[in-house]
This record gives C-alpha cells, sequence and structure tokens, in this order.
C-alpha cells in the first residue's frame, strides 16, 4: 500500500508528543515507517520561581503542529488528512497539573524542571523506602499539602501534561505505565500503583481531612495494547480547528517522554538501555533483577509494558550549550558571515574533537536549573579556568560538551560500579546526537560503553508515540518486545561507536576537576542572587 492509499484509507497511525521545547505530529504507514510530520517550537516559562508552560501555548502549539502535518501530508500526497487508524499522545514526564470538579486548573502548570520539593520527596522516599524524585507528581503533590495550599482540598484529579491532553481529547482519565511511573511508585506484579504506598499516604494525610483518596485522583493505569478510549468531536476541533479532522479515532494509553523514547530505540528488553539527550539528559536501562537497595540518584520506573527499569536523569543538558551557539551567532552575525544555525553546531562540535583529551583544564557547568542528583538547588551555569589553563575554542567546546554528560555520569556509575547492571550498548536520540559521531562519540568515552545511533530515532517520540499506537492496532496480539524486534526494528541495530581509550581517560581527569569544583556551584547559588 503506498502511503497516498495508506492516508486515503486511514490505515495511518499519528503520533504527537509534546518535549521541552518543541511539539511534534508524525504520521507512519502501516510499515511503521514516518510518511510526514509537523511541528511547532516553544519554550517553557520562569514565573514567580517555577519553570511552567501556560496551558494556551499547549493548544495553539498542538494546532500548529497537526496542521502544518496536514498540510505535508496534502503536499506530498495530495489528498487531505481526515482520518487516521489510531492516535498516541506523549509528553515531558511528571510535574504538577490539578484540576478540580468542574475541570479548572487550580494552579500552574508546574513542570519536571522544578526543584521546590525537596522536603516533600525526602520524606516519601523515606516513608516509603522507595526513591521519590523531587520532579514526580507525588512529591509536588505533598510539598503543596506540606506548604498549607488551600487548592489542594479541592483536587478531583491530578495528572501529566500527556494524560492532560490525552483527556481533554477522549474524555478519559488513563495514563500509560512509563508515564504513570513518574506520577506514584508501580507494582510491576500488577501493572499499576503500589497499593501499600497508596495506603501509607492515605494514611499520611488523612488527619487533614481532604475529602479525597489518593487513588481517586490519580489516572487509570493502562498497558500498551489496550484501547484508552477514542477522539470525541470537541477532541478532534481541539487539534483540529477547521473541522476536517474526524471523531471516533481510537487512541492508545498516552506516555511520556522517557517510555516514547524506550520504543523509539528498541530498547524495552532486558539489558538493553537509551540516552535522551536534549533539553534534559536522561539514561534508562531495562533491568534483569532488582536493585540491591535504594539509591535516591536512581529512579525506578517501568517501560510501557511494565518491565522495570532504572532510570538516571539530569534536568540538564543542551540547554547551556545552546545558549553558547546562539551568542556565537550572534557574534557571526556582527561580522556579517552568513551562516547556519546548523552549521554553526556542526562546526563548533567537530571543533571539539581537535581538544585536548581533558579539555586543557577547562571547566564547564550546564546548570540552568536545579540539579537534584548533585545537591544543586538552583540554576547557575558557569564556566571556569585556572590562569594558565589551555583556553582555546576547541577546548572550550569540548568542556561544554563533557559538561552535558557529567551529572549522568555520576549517576550511571552507581548502575555500573556498585550494582553491576550490564549493559551492553547504549541507544542515542536526540539533540545531542544529531551531529553525526560528534556527541555520541564522546558519550561512548563518558561512560566508558558503546553508544549507537539509528536514523530512525531522529524522528524521536512523537515516532515512538506513534509507534505504541500502531501496536494498539494489530489484530494479534504480540509482546511489545516483540512487535518492535520483528516488525520495527529487524535488521537495524543502527551505527555504533566504542569508546576511545583516550577519551575516555580524558573524560575521567574532567571529571575529577568537575566533581572537585561542585562547590563553586553550591556558592553560586549562595551567593549570586
Amino acid at each position: 500500500m503506498d502511503a497516498k492509499q495508506a492516508v486515503n484509507e486511514g490505515k495511518t497511525s499519528l503520533g504527537i508528543e509534546l518535549g521541552s521545547t518543541r511539539i511534534k505530529a508524525v504520521l507512519i504507514d502501516e510499515q511503521c515507517a514516518p510518511i510526514a510530520s509537523g511541528g511547532f517550537e516553544w519554550e517553557n516559562r520562569l514565573e514567580d520561581g517555577i519553570w511552567t508552560y501556560h496551558l494556551d501555548d499547549v493548544w495553539t502549539g498542538l494546532q500548529a503542529s497537526f496542521r502544518k502535518l496536514a498540510d505535508d501530508v496534502q503536499s506530498r500526497y495530495g489528498v487531505p488528512l481526515i482520518k487516521t487508524g489510531a492516535i498516541g499522545v506523549s509528553a515531558m514526564m511528571h510535574g504538577y497539573l490539578v484540576f478540580d470538579k468542574e475541570g479548572r486548573q487550580l494552579v500552574p502548570f508546574r513542570t519536571w524542571r522544578n526543584t521546590t520539593t525537596e522536603k516533600a520527596a525526602a520524606e516519601l522516599t523515606g516513608k516509603f523506602q522507595f526513591n521519590i524524585p523531587l520532579r514526580w507528581n507525588i512529591a509536588h503533590l505533598y510539598q503543596a499539602i506540606l506548604n498549607k495550599e488551600p487548592h489542594v482540598k479541592d483536587i478531583s484529579f491530578l495528572t501529566t501534561l500527556a494524560g492532560y491532553v490525552h483527556w481533554k481529547l477522549t474524555g478519559k482519565k488513563v495514563l500509560g505505565l512509563d508515564d504513570a511511573s513518574g506520577v506514584f511508585p508501580i507494582d510491576s506484579t500488577v501493572n499499576g500503583y503500589n497499593s501499600r504506598m497508596l495506603r501509607q499516604f492515605d494514611e499520611l494525610v488523612s488527619p487533614l481531612g481532604f475529602g479525597w483518596k489518593t487513588g481517586d485522583i490519580l489516572p487509570s493505569v493502562l498497558s500498551a495494547g489496550e484501547n484508552a478510549g477514542a477522539l470525541t468531536e470537541e477532541g478532534a476541533k481541539l487539534l483540529d480547528p477547521g473541522g476536517r479532522l474526524q471523531a471516533g479515532i481510537p487512541l492508545c494509553p498516552p506516555e511520556g517522554d522517557a517510555g516514547t523514547g524506550m520504543v523509539a530505540t528498541n530498547s524495552v528488553a532486558e539489558r538493553t538501555g537509551n540516552i535522551s539527550a536534549g533539553t534534559s539528559v536522561f539514561a534508562m536501562i531495562v533491568l534483569e533483577k532488582e536493585l540491591s537497595k535504594l539509591y535516591t540518584e536512581i529512579d525506578m520506573v517501568v517501560t510501557p509494558s511494565g518491565r522495570p527499569v532504572a532510570m538516571v536523569h539530569c534536568n540538564n543538558c543542551t540547554t547551556d550549550l545552546d545558549a553558547w551557539v546562539k551568542l556565537f551567532k550572534e557574534m557571526a552575525d556582527l561580522t556579517g558571515a552568513k551562516i547556519d544555525r546548523a552549521a554553526l553546531y556542526d562546526a563548533l562540535y567537530f571543533k571539539a574533537l581537535e581538544g585536548e583529551d581533558d579539555c586543557g583544564g577547562l571547566l564547564s557547568y550546564n546548570y540552568y536549573a536545579g540539579e537534584p542528583l548533585t545537591g544543586i538547588e538552583q540554576g547557575r551555569p558557569l564556566f571556569a579556568r585556572l590562569p594558565d589553563s589551555n583556553f582555546t575554542l576547541a577546548n572550550f567546546m569540548r568542556a561544554v560538551l563533557f559538561s552535558t554528560m557529567g551529572t549522568l555520569k555520576l549517576g550511571m556509575d552507581i548502575l555500573t560500579e556498585k550494582e553491576h547492571v550490564r549493559v551492553e550498548s547504549l541507544l542515542g536520540h536526540g539533540g545531542l546526537f544529531k551531529t553525526k559521531g560528534v556527541g555520541q562519540r564522546l558519550m561512548a568515552a563518558a561512560l566508558n560503553t558503546p553508544v549507537a545511533v539509528m536514523e530512525s530515532a531522529g524522528e524521536g517520540g512523537a515516532w515512538g508515540i506513534a509507534l505504541l499506537a500502531a501496536y494498539m492496532l494489530q489484530e494479534r496480539k504480540t509482546p511489545l518486545e516483540q512487535f518492535l524486534a520483528e516488525k520495527v526494528f529487524a535488521g537495524k541495530t543502527g551505527e555504533k561507536v566504542d569508546p576511545d581509550p583516550k577519551d575516555v581517560q580524558g573524560f575521567r581527569k574532567f571529571m575529577e576537576r568537575y566533581t572537585a569544583g561542585l562547590n563553586i556551584e553550591q556558592a553560586a547559588v549562595k551567593h549570586l542572587k
């Protein structure tokens, strides 16, 4: 079946992902190959000390992305996009979105980037004996309770960004397993919220008399492949105000960007893993067995089909790098040089490969926001050097790129050195890997592990959630791991780069400087107001 026929007959799947800097829509055919796409750039806002997105911007971005997708379909195939076989919605995980019984938003969206929940996360971690990261929804809820915020008594529904969009499109208050595992701990034996911890939380807050039970305000949990409702008439108009898109299209469970990253890199089976490197960076390893103990640096989540996953999540990755490239672009424009932004990125990335193995003594911290893994409470991007450091452009760019990986390295060392988790290779995706071979080579050195990148991974999480939508449609229900291995990734292993011993040694020296210099970051938080 050609793409035009697939579009006409609705034999396609649509994936939409709301990332931290881009909303993207991808349409795939029955062979799971992308056939059209559309996107919209957006940015979070820092308002009253809180990182947030306005929900009006959510719908502006979704409509723009769908419109560009539909235009792409019309331009490529000469037919309108009226229906698809299935739709999936994904978004950045965690944060705090709460609504009352009338569906009114109670407080502005508090995103994953906020680090204001330290007390709540610590108390819940101790109570549950299970790591509760600062960015998880339950940590935000408990912090609001500790802060005695008046809106808490009125909460009827707490969800994620993907869960919110799915609710508005279908009327269903549900989440996929991976996204749900960033809301509240999941019990993989039943693929649902951990009942013991739900009971403990209810007992903890019951003296306050809120009138709700925790399980009643959380979305229901669905596994990959389950039907999660259908596009309503109102939902169709929300996506396509022009009115061409038909209602009734089934939707798969909404998922988090971690889950769709796993799917887009075929990293859902045991001993597989992936690295997503964009505004934030996280590595996810599907475990063969549970970790021996609790680590506050390691998040325990699950795949969209419920397998336990160890996740090292860092709030900061490419934002500081992007700021430096923007500065260099401004300088180039000042001189009258005509250089494309993508070409500038490539030139600066490749220049980093000319730098000294350890960056010539330079030091960079990419902390635009607080970084819980290293105990840094607020963002303070920093660059430092000694008077005799070799301050060259190559060393500078190498240090800035190394800084995107520094905190991740600290977390990954726990898994590989303390828990002896075996990872044969990691699949990379996200903006850090766009310049072919550079981010991949440096990441392999940082983690001392082979890193592969697939061409298809460039489509990212929007493609991943489109695959989950397609998986829901299959008549013969095979395990998700088998579906991906046989139908999507058969014969595709990606282009793999092994760690270069000189790069590994250079990164080790950089990390000695990086770890020792964390006190500089702490001082910056204290004194730079």
